[in-house]
């Protein structure tokens, strides 16, 4: 038996924000999405393909540390397409992790763009290389938990 990752579920505390945001950020369509109901959902999607789904259930903000997600990767296929995704990703105010761009290891070539989404979901976009050109973050610095 073999498994493939299906679509990925948050909880998120303003399903509008959210829904703005990661249609910004990703270009994610809305496939479907709730009504007036409790709680209140959101089916993202890419290509046709349901990617997100977002849950208006919770309130606060992400907690890193307790036991559950550590983060959510996105893989683009070179550097490029994660500078332009920097760039969005500046534009929505979104906490950045590192400064920007950095490569998964010290030597490596692969890497990305560390971030928050509103609720403080901790996000990455990658690419397999291209990443090298700054230094990778230190392991005994004080990071935002990625490394």
């Amino acid at each position: 038996m073999s498994f493939t990752t299906g679509h990925i579920g948050l909880n998120v505390s303003d399903l509008d924000r959210s829904v703005g945001f990661y249609r910004k950020v990703f270009g994610f369509d809305v496939a479907a999405e709730s009504g007036g109901e409790a709680r209140r959902y959101a089916f993202l999607a890419q290509n046709g393909t349901l990617v997100l789904t977002l849950w208006q259930q919770s309130e606060g903000t992400f907690a890193a540390g307790l036991p559950g997600l550590h983060h959510l990767s996105f893989e683009v296929p070179d550097i490029d397409a994660v500078r332009r995704a920097e760039s969005v990703v500046r534009e929505t105010g979104a906490t950045i992790h590192h400064g920007g761009i950095v490569p998964h290891r010290e030597g490596g070539s692969s890497g990305g763009l560390f971030f928050e989404d509103p609720d403080g979901i901790r996000l990455e976009i990658y690419a397999p290389s291209g990443a090298d050109e700054r230094p990778a973050p230190r392991s005994d610095a004080p990071t935002c938990g990625f490394f």
